[in-house]
């Protein structure tokens, strides 16, 4: 074998374990909540000794912001590549695809999802600017971009808004505002209750909520995008 074939076939195993690591962490989280992720049990659970496990991630920590930018970055892909495929000329479509790409990735992820938005992963210290600072990024100004698409249409619903920028957080700001400079205060605002309409019905379905409650919960969720859609006076789909 030569030098080179080597190193790839020791790269290629690398890889392999630590997709393997990621997944049994996820899987333990799954089982045993966010604070069953110790590289410890990562190590039991495969095998390995626990300083093997630690030439793969240096710290607990570490394991945990790879996975919260992992889940997040496949998040952001799905959203925004459900928002590219409509036409910008029907914001309807638009809204209603973003939203659907963003339930159907949280029920067919739901360890991500509650990693992403759930309950903390106690004691973990996200690093400064946060685990995922461009996926966040890209997933709030696609939230954002719901409102921008509706804004058109509603607008004239708001213009007693009291809303102004002091209301909202600098770091959402920083976010929203440089995508979107012509918006006011009040489309932001409109941006995160659309984004309680959607978060809210798909919390309760991943935790598992509305499975005691209904055997129809994306029947459940697409009326509410319905209403929604009707309710930001964006013209429907013909």
């Amino acid at each position: 074998m030569t030098v080179t074939g080597s190193k790839g076939r020791r790269e290629r195993l690398r890889a392999e374990t630590t997709a393997e690591i990621k997944k049994v962490a996820l899987a333990l989280m799954a089982s045993g909540g966010p604070d069953a992720i110790t590289l410890r049990a990562i190590a039991r659970e495969m095998g390995m000794t626990a300083n093997a496990i630690y030439g793969y991630f240096a710290t607990r920590d570490d394991l945990v912001t790879t996975l919260i930018n992992d889940v997040y970055t496949a998040l952001a892909d799905a959203v925004d590549a459900a928002w590219e495929a409509t036409p910008a000329t029907d914001p309807a479509i638009r809204i209603t695809a973003w939203a659907t790409a963003f339930r159907t990735w949280a029920v067919v992820n739901p360890q991500g999802f509650r990693l992403i938005y759930g309950d903390p992963v106690p004691g973990y210290h996200a690093p400064e600017g946060g685990p995922a600072p461009d996926a966040a990024r890209r997933v709030c100004t696609g939230l954002t971009a719901l409102a921008a698409a509706a804004w058109p249409h509603t607008q004239h619903l708001y213009e007693d808004s009291a809303f102004g920028w002091s209301d909202f957080d600098p770091g959402l700001l920083d976010k929203v505002r440089p995508a979107f400079p012509d918006l006011p205060p009040a489309a932001v605002a409109l941006a995160l209750r659309i984004w309680g309409h959607l978060h809210g019905l798909v919390s309760l379905e991943v935790y598992g909520h509305m499975h005691t409650q209904t055997t129809s919960p994306e029947k459940l969720f697409e009326e509410e995008l319905a209403q929604l859609v009707q309710m930001l006076g964006v013209p429907r789909p013909s």
